[in-house]
């Protein structure tokens, strides 16, 4: 403790007391406080001074529980006034204080003065003047101290001040209450209003003792959220503090004890209170975290009114910086690169309710856990079937619509990853399986956390940890939130409804349910199919929503490389590139939703068919990417054609499994081509849309009444009966009515569904494309659907040319056209069809200028160059603008000819 130095005198005459100083720690009662020294690198000394000469009042005390029959004692009138009197006054503060007396048990009696010296308030003077003490009797004012006191007590009197006033002081005494009947009942009325309170003592860091005004109720309340090292009771009754236990305790102490305080009472714990106390100068909870003297709880957290994620920055800073308890901390993700702790990816399958796999920037695939929530799973007795095997996605309950979940909300989409912690690798156990490292993490996606979306809709359950454990999710407290909600809602897992039941039959290789079901199939046309599992780049297990049935679909008209076998007794290796067509097929359709056409069965009970994925063929799709050959028996189907013209291009690039091809030689051919005219039939159009590579949809000019008149009824039918906002449920492939930016309504196909707010439509009769929300959408009347009139709007291409594949190049030639042609009237001529679109030329319709020629004349794109004879005279004419462009260099010829030696890096071909 602080001491000044002795005060000086003459050898022979009385010992001046030593004069000492020291901050005012508790008061105790009207005459006796608690004080203590400076911090040095731990709690300070501490010791008890009595005021000399004065007495004050006793206060109230509790009955020992030890002695059954003992009655609990009252304050002694105008006591209570006198403690209040001193805490207002000296708490916290710094005082200095002479010791007179010291008994032989101990007690150390003195004069205490307020400041640095002697020459401040003497408090013993102070309680006397305003009748809060009187003196001792018996007591001779035999020195100037003593005289002082009795020249204090003279005043009081005549001033009728404290105990000298009129009564009997009753109304002084506190009517306190130790217990409280319905402490719930308690915590609720008070709404969590903030109470005022005396924090009378410090227990722990986290546990006090306070006086809740202005009903003197006397409560334990234990700070919500978090937790101090304790004092740990030994058998003889001594106390062992947990490391930092007496600093927690300090700091707490020298900053609420006997101060005037705010509690929220936030819930209850048996006869204690779970509350945060506020202070003018800060909240001690996060105060407790930040410094490292504390850490949150689970159990409690949930009750903290102002905000959880407050709690646990906190302890993260302390944990950050190793303070205190967090000394020897190490972070779960500490060994990770900052790149490997936050990521951005693809997601690429689901594989369960808390796991799924992803595809990172780099390319490699990695399977991330969602941290800190569990699956559905069999409770109790398996009441499975014995000898039927089980099928978690469909037989636990539950699994299945938290799959469908992730698989809806996350597929091909790319989301935001943050690692948690990694789990390591653990053996099997008689009761637990092997798991091998877990990476555990959360995943967020447009600002969602996937996770907390799965609990809150009862599709997951929170794991619970013990106190210490720190490998948990980052978002825990928001997890244990929406598992409350859930529980209080019945959702999902806590429902009290019947379980959903899930009958899915499954016809892979059952030749005889796959007869059975193949007419159904076959007549049913185009069936929604969700991919689950992809065996090979052509060969996949599909699930039929609508006829709740698994199937395992070949596809139609390709022949795809073979994947390795496992054979008995061998290992048959894969063909080349079977495991590229593989990986390409399930980065395309895999848990994705598809359409599929069935077509016929195999012997083994596969059905083969044709597969849809946004409106592209997945057989052509592989084919074009040189990952499979067109087999013979695609001949009689729909898809021939651009199954050719696929496999066309992809030999001509030479790659993959058409890397060794060589062209054959076409002289022999030649002499089959019919030699005939070129026909010259053109036709007036109206030009509705330019696209951006270079195609165009017109309007046939003959049926251009035809159109207006079926826009006008449509339009005042529409007015007459307007679509209900948000009644449509929009589905690919669908025909409606879309409102347009002009705010008219026109005839529109739905070409994708992203989400109610984003949907892909067509308009058929001018050929744009928009993306909607639902709201702008709704069902075309019967009567102007596409029977009453066709599509208005019908694709071409410009023949003759060779389109940039240089997006600047092809962007300068798109304007041009646009500028030139776009909603105005020309004439076109069908050249020759293509497997995507017919190719045509088309003229002004003034000057009947080819369109087409003229940008070969000016340098924006350049010719095709094609054998048939009827088109030499065209090719020629061609032929001779793109040279005079080329010697003036315009444009693409700015740089002159190119062609020669990168034309395969630019994307031409000459």
């Amino acid at each position: 403790m602080a001491s000044s130095a002795q005060s000086g005198g003459s050898s022979g005459g009385p010992a001046v007391p030593t004069v000492q100083r020291g901050i005012v720690k508790m008061v105790l009662s009207g005459c006796a406080i608690i004080v203590r020294g400076q911090p040095r690198g731990g709690p300070p000394p501490e010791r008890q001074i009595n005021l000399s000469n004065i007495r004050a009042g006793n206060l109230a005390r509790r009955a020992a529980a030890t002695q059954p029959d003992a009655k609990d004692t009252p304050d002694e009138p105008w006591a209570f006034p006198a403690r209040e009197f001193l805490r207002k006054k000296l708490i916290g503060k710094e005082v200095c204080f002479t010791i007179e007396n010291k008994t032989p048990q101990g007690r150390e009696y003195g004069m205490i003065y307020l400041g640095k010296d002697t020459n401040g308030e003497n408090i013993a003077e102070s309680l006397v003047a305003e009748g809060l003490a009187t003196r001792r009797e018996g007591m001779r004012a035999n020195n100037p101290e003593q005289n002082r006191l009795a020249e204090c007590e003279e005043q009081a009197k005549a001033a009728k001040k404290g105990m000298w006033s009129e009564g009997n002081g009753s109304h002084t005494i506190r009517d306190l209450k130790y217990t409280i009947e319905n402490p719930r009942h308690f915590v609720d009325s008070h709404h969590q209003k903030p109470v005022n309170a005396i924090i009378e003592h410090v227990r722990d860091g986290s546990v006090v003792r306070a006086l809740l005004l202005p009903d003197y109720y006397l409560v334990t309340v234990m700070l919500s959220g978090i937790k101090c090292p304790t004092f740990r009771r030994e058998a003889d009754g001594s106390e062992t503090p947990e490391p930092f236990a007496a600093e927690a305790k300090f700091f707490t102490e020298s900053r609420l004890l006997q101060r005037d305080v705010q509690i929220i009472l936030e819930s209850c714990h048996n006869q204690n209170i779970l509350g945060t106390i506020l202070h003018p100068n800060g909240n001690i909870t996060e105060l407790l975290l930040k410094e490292g003297f504390a850490r949150c709880v689970d159990w409690s957290i949930a009750v903290y009114t102002r905000g959880a994620e407050k709690l646990r920055a906190a302890e993260r800073f302390a944990k950050e910086r190793r303070l205190r308890i967090w000394r020897d901390y190490v972070a779960p993700t500490a060994n990770l690169d900052q790149k490997d702790k936050q990521f951005v990816a693809k997601v690429m399958q689901v594989l369960n309710a808390d796991a799924i796999v992803v595809k990172l920037n780099s390319g490699d695939y990695k399977t991330i856990h969602l941290s800190s929530i569990r699956p559905p799973r069999l409770e109790g007795e398996n009441t499975q079937d014995k000898n039927k095997k089980l099928r978690p996605l469909y037989d636990i309950p539950y699994m299945f619509e938290a799959r469908e979940f992730l698989r809806k909300k996350l597929i091909g989409k790319k989301v935001n990853v943050t690692v948690d912690y990694i789990r390591p690798a653990s053996p099997a156990t008689d009761t637990v399986p092997a798991f091998s490292e877990r990476t555990c993490a959360t995943v967020t996606i447009g600002g969602i956390n996937i996770a907390e979306a799965l609990v809150s809709k009862g599709l997951a359950t929170v794991i619970r940890y013990r106190q210490d454990d720190d490998q948990r999710s980052s978002h825990y407290d928001e997890l244990l939130a929406a598992e409350a909600r859930a529980i209080k809602n019945g959702k999902g897992l806590h429902s009290k409804k019947e379980v959903p039941i899930h009958r899915v039959a499954d016809i892979s290789g059952d030749t005889q349910k796959a007869k059975q079901f193949l007419p159904f199939l076959q007549r049913a046309g185009r069936s929604e199919a969700v991919v689950e599992y992809v065996f090979s780049g052509s060969r996949l297990k599909l699930y039929l929503p609508k006829e709740t049935c698994l199937i395992t679909f070949l596809l139609a008209g390709i022949e795809c490389p073979r994947g390795a076998r496992n054979l008995p007794g061998l290992v048959q290796e894969g063909e080349p590139f079977s495991e590229e067509a593989t990986l390409f097929t399930k980065e395309l359709v895999l848990q994705r939703e598809v359409e599929v056409e069935v077509e016929s069965m195999d012997k083994a009970g596969n059905f083969i068919g044709w597969l849809h994925i946004d409106g592209a063929n997945l057989s052509v799709l592989l084919v074009e990417h040189a990952l499979s050959k067109v087999h013979f028996t695609a001949e009689r189907s729909a898809y021939y054609k651009s199954l050719l013209s696929a496999e066309e291009a992809a030999k001509q690039k030479k790659e993959k499994v058409w890397a060794h091809y060589e062209e054959q030689p076409v002289e022999e051919l030649m002499p089959v081509l019919e030699e005939k005219e070129r026909s010259a039939s053109y036709k007036p159009v109206f030009v509705t849309e330019i696209t951006d590579d270079l195609h165009f949809y017109v309007q046939d000019v003959e049926t251009g009444t035809q159109l207006e008149k079926l826009m006008e009824s449509m339009r005042n039918d529409i007015a007459s009966h307007p679509p209900v906002e948000g009644s449509y449920d929009p589905r690919r492939g669908e025909f409606c009515i879309a409102k347009f930016v002009d705010g008219e309504w026109y005839r529109a196909r739905v070409e994708k569904v992203e989400s109610p707010a984003k949907v892909h439509v067509f308009y058929i009769d001018y050929g744009n494309r928009e993306i909607l929300p639902s709201t702008r959408l709704g069902t075309l009347p019967p009567a102007f659907s596409t029977r009453v009139l066709p599509a208005q709007a019908t694709e071409y291409a410009f023949a003759f040319i060779q389109v940039p594949q240089d997006e600047d190049a092809r962007t300068d030639a798109v304007d041009s056209v646009v500028r030139d042609i776009q909603n105005t009237q020309c004439l076109l001529n069908v050249e020759h069809l293509s497997a995507g679109c017919p190719h045509v030329t088309l003229q002004f319709a003034d000057s009947k200028g080819d369109v087409g020629l003229g940008l070969v004349k000016e340098g924006l794109v350049m010719v095709e160059v094609r054998k048939e004879k009827q088109f030499q005279k065209v090719i020629t004419e061609y032929l001779n603008a793109q040279e005079s462009a080329k010697s003036a260099r315009l444009n693409l010829w700015r740089y002159g000819d190119f062609r020669a030696d990168d034309a395969d890096e630019f994307g031409y071909s000459r």
